[in-house]
């Protein structure tokens, strides 16, 4: 199985994103998929993730902000993120969740928020 992240880019404080995360196999039919972020110098946090059945969880500094979102068939997971914050600054990485899977890390996405 291969995760490839890809969406993110520079915008402003107050702008908006949608990150995109494609599998190369059935891996969102029967797992729980999450989003993580990692800044440099700190360790990778998990941002949101969506169960098989599309329950979401979401940590505090995101909820209201970011929707986690899935579609099965296509094998893809989203996060539209609105309102975006100079500490939303980070590489973004999906996996399976709340336990990330240590071979699915790919190569993440570089989202920076800056004016």
């Amino acid at each position: 199985v291969q995760l490839v992240e890809s969406g993110g880019g520079l915008v402003q404080p107050g702008g908006s994103l949608r990150l995109s995360c494609a599998a190369s196999g059935s891996i969102f039919k029967i797992n729980a998929m999450g989003w993580f972020r990692q800044t440099t110098g700190k360790q990778r946090e998990h941002v949101a993730y969506i169960t098989t059945g599309g329950s979401t969880v979401y940590r505090d500094s995101v909820k209201g902000r970011f929707t986690i979102s899935r579609d099965n068939a296509k094998n893809t997971m989203y996060l539209q993120m609105n309102s975006l914050k100079p500490e939303d600054t980070a590489v973004y990485y999906c996996n399976t969740a709340p336990i990330p899977t240590n071979h699915y890390w790919g190569q993440g996405t570089q989202v920076t928020v800056s004016s």
